[in-house]
């Protein structure tokens, strides 16, 4: 049969009593409205775009994390993965110098490197690229040619960036995060400040004047920052409303049903709309994988190539008791409602109201696809029994992973 050709249904088959012409235009019909349900139900999965903060940048609700690139995966997977991204419609990729974690003198920059390459063969203007300059740190100092310590001062930012831009292969960075404050803060699943670890650290307004310059000179569009507090958003945000200098558009934080706290006490009022007006990248929407439940049976296949597992010590918060008791009720919650725990987990996090886009990252083109698949085909938003259930398991479990 030539390509193209209309197959007629059976019932719609001459029989004595309808014309030719009235079959072919009965059956052009049924399948018409067959074409768009089918088209109906793709928009109704496909992924929307929110602007980013304050800034002309329309991003894709899902964020492509390419932190395994170069340490869990190859070049060619993570090449596979970024095409299949942006088949699918994601169009921001989210990586760091400080990339692949874990940390290692041996392989930081392969991350950038893999993208780069991919970006020889990709059109640069359909891809938002975020990337992050590393905040204080005394144990990263291969990062820089002349430097002991890490800091966010203009030498540091500078020279992140130009080495960022040369393994990236591109002319400019559309996103520039700060990774981690200059200043002592809470991280990293440590839940309390402790005052005892102040430290003197780089001036907020000079932080952003480096920023300023770097945008001058056309290497960097826009700057956000990541793992912030409320009086850090607030100071970055004083600064540039005061001296005139570059505003945050973004805050990059962990957010998810054993993460919640944090952001939902007072950093969502600090970045309203009608407030500073600070998008969130949430990152580890699945709790460094642990959401989905592979962790549970300790035995599993799954659990022992896992990350929490590969490498001890990573994100062992997740890996608590404490923690481990609350996934257990959110994977029998997701199973009473005919939901994948993936389904839970990415939809809460997809469905509040102050979350611009998830950060999501895999270790497979089949990974990601199970992922993104979750995320646009279960039910926007999830229905008030679910929510119900989430809330009666948070007010038992309220940040299980803290420390």
């Amino acid at each position: 049969m030539a390509s193209g050709s209309i197959v007629i249904p059976a019932s719609l088959r001459y029989n004595g009593g309808i014309s030719r012409q009235k079959q072919c235009r009965s059956a052009k019909i049924c399948i018409n409205k067959r074409r768009i349900a089918i088209r109906a139900k793709q928009v109704e999965n496909a992924l929307q775009y929110r602007k980013l903060g304050d800034s002309e940048l329309q991003i894709s609700e899902i964020t492509m994390g390419t932190m395994t690139f170069g340490q869990q995966n190859t070049e060619k997977e993570a090449h596979e993965m970024l095409s299949y991204a942006l088949e699918r419609g994601i169009n921001i990729l989210d990586t760091a110098e400080a990339y692949p974690i874990p940390m290692k003198k041996e392989t930081q920059g392969r991350t950038d490197i893999y993208i780069g390459n991919w970006l020889k063969s990709h059109p640069r203007d359909k891809v938002i690229l975020a990337t992050k300059v590393c905040g204080y740190s005394e144990r990263s100092s291969y990062l820089r040619e002349n430097a002991r310590v890490l800091r966010v001062d203009a030498a540091n930012i500078k020279e992140s960036v130009e080495k960022s831009l040369k393994r990236l292969n591109t002319e400019y960075i559309d996103l520039l995060q700060i990774h981690w404050p200059d200043r002592y803060v809470a991280l990293f699943g440590e839940y309390t400040y402790d005052s005892s670890k102040w430290r003197p650290s780089v001036p907020i307004v000079e932080q952003l004047q480096a920023f300023q310059e770097l945008i001058k000179e056309g290497k960097v569009r826009y700057i956000g920052v990541s793992n912030e507090t409320s009086y850090g958003v607030m100071e970055f945000f004083h600064a540039a409303k005061v001296v005139g200098l570059p505003k945050i558009i973004s805050i990059q934080n962990s957010y998810s049903l054993l993460g919640r706290c944090k952001f939902e006490v007072d950093l969502v009022e600090v970045c309203h709309p009608n407030n500073c007006n600070i998008s969130l990248l949430a990152y580890s929407p699945l709790a460094g994988g642990s959401l989905s439940g592979k962790y549970l049976d300790v035995d599993s296949e799954a659990a022992k190539k896992g990350r929490l597992n590969l490498f001890p010590g990573y994100m062992e918060r997740y890996n608590k008791s404490i923690a481990k008791e609350a996934t257990e009720l959110y994977y029998q919650l997701a199973k009473k409602h005919g939901l994948t725990p993936v389904q839970l987990a990415l939809g809460f996090v997809r469905d509040r109201p102050f979350v611009t886009s998830s950060i999501i990252g895999a270790t497979s083109v089949d990974q990601l696809k199970e992922d993104i698949d979750a995320f646009v085909a279960t039910e926007r938003p999830l229905p008030p029994e679910i929510m119900m259930g989430i809330d009666t398991i948070f007010k038992r479990y309220k940040d299980p992973a803290a420390f």
